[in-house]
């Protein structure tokens, strides 16, 4: 039995964790931790980790990176292995979050989904066959109330590419201000919000006559919340390291 605490608890991704928690036999939520306390289920929810009653054999963390800082004393303090699957982390957090993976295990991923992670996995082999005969554009669509852009996965899809190629690409997130044509070496980024989108994202290679798209479309947040869950009955008395879901894919 994994015991799991739910950082984020109140949000809603916190409790699609929840909802899927309880549909399993091997794993149970202990604890959750939100500035928002207010109680929904059978575990206390306090506003920081160091005021947990328990000690959690995981904590799952979907709430923001400002968390982070608190998240990764405690973990490091106890030992406690750390599901991340917030996005919008600056390249010091994620520094951080790598130099904590040397005393504790830790699954950080830009996307907890199977199906995002096989598109990865797609989109490369895709770029090796296609090599610079094709350009590469990467179009992410998420509902309204998201904050950073473009999102974890099109950059995780975006770099997966380009270390196929050597990083040989460089990334263009804008081109209303560029009076010139495309360069071979750019992969182009598109951010669009509105709604409630769950999360679409679409790989587009275009070669001269022909177009490859690879895509993926979440319907809901359970993807996500499936996908933590695995995570962290994966991650529990693994050592030591970083994780991300090339393990589970």
């Amino acid at each position: 039995m994994t015991n799991i605490a739910i950082c984020g608890a109140n949000g809603r991704m916190g409790h699609n964790i929840y909802n899927c928690i309880v549909e399993r036999d091997d794993c149970t939520a202990v604890a959750g931790i939100d500035l928002y306390t207010k109680q929904y289920a059978d575990f206390p929810i306090v506003e920081t980790p160091a005021q947990l009653p328990v000690n959690p054999d995981v904590i799952i963390d979907f709430s923001n990176p400002a968390s982070l800082d608190g998240l990764l004393d405690y973990c490091l303090s106890t030992g406690t292995p750390l599901v991340i699957g917030a996005t919008g982390y600056d390249d010091g957090q994620i520094a951080a979050i790598k130099a904590a993976s040397q005393q504790i295990p830790v699954f950080f991923t830009f996307n907890m989904s199977l199906g995002i992670n096989l598109l990865v996995e797609l989109a490369k082999k895709a770029a090796s066959v296609l090599g610079d005969s094709f350009d590469i554009e990467i179009v992410e669509k998420h509902h309204n109330q998201k904050i950073d852009a473009p999102s974890g996965t099109a950059i995780m899809l975006a770099n997966a590419i380009n270390e196929t190629l050597d990083n040989s690409k460089h990334y263009v997130y804008d081109r209303h201000s560029r009076r010139q044509k495309r360069e071979k070496s750019e992969i182009g980024m598109h951010a669009i919000r509105g709604g409630t989108i769950v999360g679409e994202h679409d790989v587009i290679f275009a070669g001269h006559d022909e177009v490859i798209t690879l895509s993926h479309s979440a319907a809901s947040k359970g993807v996500f919340a499936a996908g933590a869950v695995n995570a962290a009955v994966f991650l529990k008395d693994k050592p030591a390291g970083l994780y991300d879901m090339s393990q589970l894919v």
